[in-house]
């Protein structure tokens, strides 16, 4: 039987080019292999929950809210202040009252209370010392601090903008004349409340939050204050009121004499009873009679302030 001659194969033999590519290619093949995962977490990277605090809360709604946003325990961000290094200012003593600054936080599984709390700190800081109110400030001769305490104030009292500028302006007028600046919303904060309601025996309570009683400032802020409240603090609308009340839901009476001002209480008295509303017996009236409600009596005889 005959066999057809074949050639002998040859064997294929890479060059050194060859298996450079091959080895790059190996190389590149493994790497794609580890870096996959990887690429597949940087595409899915956690997104940020929100917490929102609204302006005019005070420290202790704050520390609820954290509170329920990260799941924790009753109390726990209020028991982290003392360890969370706080930028407060010295005046502080420690209490964030009026520097956790209203406004929406991302919240993600790393944030703690004491890093929130940093946060709203710094960021109340950061508001603080901008040009306009840092410089308002000076002109008026108050410290961060002050101009913080003011802006609660003037947060808890004014219902709009142009209202805020207005009691700006009662509150420094009062101060400039040594007047007990009669604050109801400093009483609610005493007493732990939010009320439009203030009766006379409450506006003799033994605390150093009762402005009845008490010339300048309370001691700490009220609330946390936005930046208008902080702007309006330190450039109050000009003017020579020295009280206010709020007659009827968005209709905020400003009034330089008590005369004038035990006017716009009676209006205000004759309006709530027109709607039915009785009178509550001992209540006062100031230069902040606020009924946010518009179901709260407010009885011409006292120049006090009856803002909630």
């Amino acid at each position: 039987m005959r066999h057809e001659y074949q050639p002998p194969r040859r064997r294929s033999r890479l060059t050194r080019r060859g298996r450079l590519a091959l080895f790059l290619g190996m190389l590149l093949v493994v790497g794609a292999a580890a870096l996959f995962p990887l690429m597949r977490g940087a595409e899915a990277p956690e997104k940020p929950r929100r917490l929102t605090i609204p302006e005019g809360w005070r420290a202790a709604q704050v520390y609820a809210a954290i509170d329920r946003e990260l799941r924790l325990p009753p109390g726990s961000a209020k028991a982290a202040v003392p360890k969370a290094a706080l930028a407060l200012p010295a005046e502080a003593k420690g209490n964030p009252e009026g520097f956790l600054f209203p406004a929406t936080y991302p919240v993600t599984s790393k944030s703690t209370p004491a890093t929130l709390l940093a946060y709203m700190v710094d960021t109340a800081n950061r508001k603080l010392a901008t040009g306009a109110v840092a410089n308002g400030a000076k002109a008026h001769g108050m410290t961060p601090y002050q101009t913080a305490t003011l802006a609660s104030i003037i947060e808890a009292e004014a219902e709009s903008r142009a209202d805020r500028g207005k009691v700006a302006r009662v509150v420094h007028n009062r101060l400039a004349r040594s007047m007990p600046l009669q604050m109801d919303s400093t009483i609610n904060y005493a007493l732990g409340r939010n009320t439009v309601d203030t009766k006379l025996s409450e506006t003799r309570i033994d605390s150093p939050f009762n402005t009845y009683e008490r010339q300048g400032l309370p001691p700490t802020p009220i609330d946390s204050p936005g930046e208008e409240a902080m702007a309006a603090a330190v450039a109050p609308t000009p003017g020579d009121w020295l009280f206010f009340v709020t007659v009827k839901p968005g209709d905020t009476r400003f009034s330089a004499t008590y005369e004038e001002h035990e006017k716009h209480v009676a209006e205000f008295n004759r309006i709530r009873a027109g709607a039915g509303a009785g009178a509550v017996a001992g209540t006062s009236a100031g230069p902040g009679s606020r009924a946010r409600s518009g179901t709260s009596e407010v009885a011409a005889g006292r120049a006090g302030s009856g803002a909630g």
